[in-house]
């Protein structure tokens, strides 16, 4: 019902950087917590960062090399990453959950992209 379509993915060199961009619609962004998650080859998907409906809170699980940060005019999330490892290789997803009265969660989410594939690699 309500499409969230990332883009940005591709190849890059290890230590290169990459920004992934969600775009959403069909549903008021802006009541939406927002998270990235990424599933590697073989492995389950795990979580990688999220961000409060308002902007004011994010949570990562890694941070220092990623950045999630979003854009409510644009009813977009992105997330920044910098330094890319190889085992940063994985497909990534965006994922919302309605956000507003509940706290900064990265579980049960209502809606999934279909994601984008980061590969690092030389």
């Amino acid at each position: 019902q309500v499409p969230l379509v990332e883009s940005g993915g591709g190849l890059v060199q290890p230590g290169g950087s990459l920004r992934l961009s969600c775009a959403a619609s069909g549903l008021t962004f802006s009541t939406y917590d927002m998270d990235w998650f990424r599933q590697a080859p073989g492995r389950e998907r795990e979580f990688v960062a999220a961000i409060k409906w308002h902007g004011r809170n994010t949570y990562y699980e890694e941070s220092g090399r990623f950045t999630i940060s979003r854009d409510n005019a644009k009813s977009t999330v992105y997330l920044q990453m910098n330094n890319l490892k190889p085992e940063d290789t994985a497909v990534y997803y965006c994922a919302a959950r309605y956000g507003v009265g509940a706290p900064l969660q990265w579980k049960d989410m209502d809606y999934w992209g279909k994601g984008t594939l980061v590969t690092v690699s030389s």
